[in-house]
C-alpha cells in the first residue's frame, strides 16, 4: 500500500454570464445571469453534499468566476481561502496544470474556479481512469456552466500530469 498522499482537484467552471456579443462589458468583466446567479449557489450546495472539502481556492480574476466564487462559497460550511489569480484568465489546460504543479504540498484538496475551454481539456488530459459513465457524462456534456468535476490522484503536485488522475465525479445544475 501507498503511503503518498491522496489530491484532489475540484474545477468549477463559471456559472452562466451575459454573452460575449450582448453586453456592454469587456470580456474580463461579464457579469453573471440571473440563472448564473442560481446556479452557483447549486453548485456550493452540490459540493456541501458530495463533492471533497476544499483545503484551497484558486478563482480567475474575471468578474464571473469571482461572483461564482462567491455565491458558491456561501453554501460551503467553513469555505476555504481564496487566492484570485489572473493566470487562470483564458489559461489553456498547460497552464492551469503548472499553476497546481506549485500548489503547496499539505494542500490535499484544491477547489479551481475558471473556464473553459482550458477546464474541459485539463480535466480530458488528466482523467486516466475512473467510472466509465462520469468519463463519457463529461465527455458529451461539455463542461457545462456552474459544472463541477472532481478528480483524484496520487503523489505530489509535481507529479500530476496527462492520465495521472482519476474522474470521481461529474455534475451540473444543467443535468
Amino acid at each position: 500500500m501507498s503511503d503518498e498522499p491522496t489530491r484532489r482537484i475540484v474545477l468549477l467552471r463559471h456559472a452562466k454570464a451575459d454573452p460575449k456579443d450582448r453586453t456592454e462589458y469587456p470580456d474580463h468583466e461579464r457579469p453573471l445571469t440571473p440563472r448564473g446567479r442560481l446556479d452557483a449557489p447549486r453548485s456550493g450546495r452540490w459540493l456541501a453534499a458530495s463533492g471533497p472539502a476544499p483545503d484551497h481556492a484558486l478563482v480567475s480574476t474575471s468578474a464571473r468566476t469571482r461572483e461564482t466564487w462567491e455565491l458558491t462559497a456561501a453554501e460551503l460550511p467553513g469555505p476555504p481561502s481564496a487566492a484570485f489569480e489572473p493566470r487562470l484568465y483564458r489559461a489553456g489546460a498547460g497552464e492551469i496544470l503548472a499553476l497546481l504543479g506549485q500548489l503547496p504540498e499539505d494542500t490535499a484538496t484544491v477547489l479551481v474556479v475558471g473556464h473553459n475551454p482550458g477546464f474541459r481539456d485539463l480535466a480530458g488530459s488528466l482523467a486516466g481512469h475512473g467510472p466509465q459513465e462520469v468519463r463519457e457524462l463529461l465527455e458529451h456534456a461539455g463542461f457545462q456552466t456552474a459544472g463541477v468535476a472532481v478528480l483524484s490522484f496520487t503523489g505530489s503536485w509535481t507529479d500530476l500530469g496527462p492520465g495521472r488522475a482519476r474522474l470521481d465525479a461529474y455534475w451540473s445544475p444543467r443535468l
